[in-house]
């Protein structure tokens, strides 16, 4: 076995690493094409989904492997081969089946257990059936880890570890709600109607959602899922197509937005969906911390004082002299910039001995700090009087020494929810920002179940794959002897048919049942003594380290080491050429 897959994943890599890898169908296609025509493959397939991008081979060098397979992705991707080596880890032979496996039952997902990466892996094999890149050894390992993944989700409850990205990103957009109670009666706009547009509509649809409407660059397509999702048994949601060009009307109508396309650039940006909220709510939008879209508060201009307002807070105060005084008693590197060391910054939370220094520093005079630091508390408090009519003249003393502390007001609902399961993204990142909108995307979703808790089940699930990984190797080990045995019968075969032929010569007048009875009797010993021999060379093969088997089988009986490999070919021709199941 020389299994070899090379790739990245949520794990290894940023989402800002992994959206600038994506491969798109043609990228995928070419990939593939490209990987089987390298020297050191025979074989290939990619598993493309919206957090992992993973190349695998059948190859008969490692490193030479590893070197093809990473520039391969690097030219494919578009990411240079310098920045995307850190970010790429590489498996080989039982550690690639083993990584294969855990990913088909969910273990290697962002949010664990979710079952749809089963549908991710039957379509990859398809791609790479339907382009002859899989043979024998991959068809094999693609639907063992198919079976596998469907063994732990029926034997195991790795389904309650986790859930779909539909799901998990559903309850992040309802925070603290019931998704059924917080999706009843919405309307929903659907951008996308791929495999995970379509999920997602029908997880809306089941939540209890009032109106679906869909919409697709191919509007068959969006039509389709529309008429799927009106006709379903188990809703009574409206469903409706829309073209494209029909986004930005019907956003101002949603109250939740899912996108997932196969676009490049962004389908939403920043302006679009503040547009459409404004549109919504009848109010200019702003982004969080700023006083209109586009203008962040740091550039935001300052606002005029009002002569006739008594606020001290429009009161300038005088230039600051921090690094300039002489005998500041203040440690004023302690403080931060922007403040006068004669004004209210200054002095905020300070002992009444050091307010004294101050004070008296400021009147143009120096205290002895140990002198005052013996002063009774009536004495203390004069001084405070005192420096409060010294302060009157520069600045306010807080009439508190401690700030109360700031009340966090609860930020409203949003007026527009957003899930952006693409990747690359399709809704601008600075909506984020957007007051009144709330945006969840593969980032977010990253974040949110790195601290999410695994379910027991998770252990039980490792054991099978271990267990199904054992069996694998097993049964690969005792195939690679397969060929090996093929040769050794139809030797001898050749061996009983030339001895038949020269009985026929020696004996003309044999009669056609004698002839008969003596080729069966001929092919029943050679049978019988090839049996236990080749029966118990494949079970010693299916043992580590048994492969030798194969060569000490070929030496033994001089076979010829190309017909053995001739069956080999033939093998692996035909499975590379049967088309998807």
């Amino acid at each position: 076995m020389s299994l070899l897959v090379v790739g990245l994943s949520h794990r290894s890599a940023p989402v800002s690493v992994l959206e600038r890898a994506a491969l798109g169908a043609d990228a995928q296609i070419k990939l593939l094409q490209d990987t089987v025509a390298a020297e050191p493959a025979t074989e290939a397939a990619v598993l493309a989904t919206c957090n992992r991008i993973e190349l695998y081979a059948d190859v008969d060098k490692f490193h030479a492997g590893v070197a093809e397979l990473s520039t391969l992705l690097a030219q494919h991707s578009g990411v240079g081969l310098e920045e995307l080596t850190p970010y790429l880890y590489v498996h080989y032979e039982d550690r690639a089946v083993h990584h294969l496996f855990s990913v088909a039952c969910g273990l290697d997902s962002m949010v664990v257990g979710e079952g749809q990466i089963l549908g991710q892996i039957k379509d990859s094999l398809a791609k790479a059936q339907e382009l002859h890149s899989a043979g024998r050894l991959l068809n094999d390992l693609f639907q063992q880890a198919l079976r596998v993944g469907k063994r732990a989700h029926s034997e195991t409850g790795i389904d309650r570890a986790g859930q779909s990205l539909v799901t998990f990103g559903l309850e992040q957009l309802a925070e603290d709600m019931d998704v059924m109670a917080w999706a009843r009666g919405k309307k929903a706009l659907v951008i996308g109607a791929g495999s995970m547009s379509s999920l997602a509509a029908a997880t809306l649809a089941r939540a209890g959602v009032a109106e679906i409407v869909v919409a697709n660059r191919t509007q068959d397509r969006a039509e389709r899922l529309a008429e799927i999702l009106t006709a379903a048994d188990d809703t009574d949601v409206l469903a409706r197509a829309v073209p494209m060009e029909s986004v930005p009307v019907e956003l101002t109508r949603a109250d939740i937005a899912v996108s997932c396309t196969g676009a490049t650039g962004l389908v939403l940006a920043a302006e679009e969906v503040a547009a459409a909220v404004e549109g919504r709510t009848g109010r200019p939008v702003a982004f969080d911390g700023a006083d209109s879209v586009g203008r962040t508060a740091d550039k935001a201009p300052a606002p005029r004082a009002n002569a006739d307002s008594a606020d001290v807070r429009q009161t300038p105060l005088p230039p600051t002299s921090v690094g300039t005084d002489e005998n500041c008693p203040l440690d004023v590197a302690a403080v931060q910039g922007g403040f006068s060391v004669l004004g209210e910054a200054a002095v905020a939370g300070m002992d009444a001995a050091t307010l004294e220094q101050h004070a008296a520093w400021a009147a143009g005079s120096a205290v002895d700090r140990r002198e005052a630091a013996r002063r009774s508390p009536e004495a203390d408090a004069e001084l405070i009087t005192a420096l409060a009519a010294t302060a009157a003249t520069v600045g306010r003393i807080p009439e508190r020494r401690k700030p109360e502390p700031v009340v966090e007001v609860p930020r409203p609902r949003p007026a527009l929810s957003l899930l952006d399961l693409a990747m690359p993204r399709d809704i601008d990142a600075a909506v984020h920002r957007l007051a009144g909108v709330r945006l969840v995307d593969i980032e977010s979703l990253a974040e949110a179940s790195a601290d999410a808790p695994m379910a027991a089940d998770v252990d039980q699930v490792r054991r099978i794959v271990s267990d199904e990984v054992a069996a694998f190797g097993a049964a690969l080990r005792a195939a690679h002897i397969t060929p090996t045995v093929v040769a050794l019968r139809a030797m001898a075969a050749d061996v009983v048919a030339n001895e038949i032929a020269r009985l026929e010569g020696r004996l003309p007048g044999l009669d056609d049942k004698h002839r008969g009875e003596i080729t069966q009797t001929v092919r029943r010993v050679v049978d019988k003594l090839l049996h236990a021999p080749t029966v118990r060379v494949k079970q010693l093969a299916a043992e580590p380290g048994g492969a030798g088997y194969a060569d000490a089988l070929r030496t033994l009986f001089d076979l010829d080491q190309e017909t053995v490999a001739s069956v080999s070919r033939a093998e692996d021709s035909t499975e590379k050429n049967r088309g998807p199941r």
